[in-house]
């Protein structure tokens, strides 16, 4: 029998012992009513207290050392220093965030250039991902190429610094 139930069956016996201790006077006053008068001699009723019924003391909670008990100390003294755990459904709710169904596409989509002139691929992956349906994306592969005036083509022209420039590609991205 487990500890819980053991405490909860001394509570009844408990229980029961003081509603019969208070109902032991009643039930003897009512016997002394009813007894018949005895001839010419009457004595006043007697009153009996009730002895105090003693309950066994309650066990005390002795400490069982051992791995499980120490880490339950552990987890008890962790409540206080760390975050409180998410529950199991707020967790669920996070993992399908991050588990939501996804697919690789394929196509090409420029990528914009940044104000620090790089190139920043996020927009041409959202793009590329809308023009099969999906809302928004990463991007997984670029792919750059350099773009040059027609001037560079002719003979005997010299390359200047802003004669080609490069633009960038997303190529595939994944799709949520």
């Amino acid at each position: 029998m487990n500890l819980a139930r053991l405490n909860s069956a001394r509570a009844c016996v408990a229980i029961a012992g003081l509603a019969l201790s208070m109902a032991l006077p009643e039930i003897d006053r009512g016997w002394a009513q009813a007894a018949p008068p005895a001839l010419g001699v009457q004595s006043p009723p007697v009153e009996v207290q009730p002895q105090p019924i003693e309950l066994p003391p309650a066990p005390v909670e002795r400490e069982n050392p051992g791995p499980i008990n120490e880490i339950g100390k552990l987890f008890e003294k962790s409540k206080s220093v760390l975050p409180q755990l998410k529950s199991p459904g707020e967790t669920i709710n996070d993992l399908s965030n991050i588990a939501r169904p996804s697919t690789m596409v394929t196509g090409r989509a420029a990528c914009v250039v940044a104000s620090n002139g790089a190139p920043d691929c996020k927009i041409g992956a959202d793009r590329l991902c809308q023009s099969k349906g999906f809302k928004e994306g990463k991007s997984i592969d670029t792919d750059a190429s350099e773009k040059c005036s027609p001037l560079v083509y002719l003979p005997g022209h010299k390359r200047g610094p802003n004669d080609c420039k490069t633009e960038n590609f997303v190529t595939r991205a994944v799709c949520q």
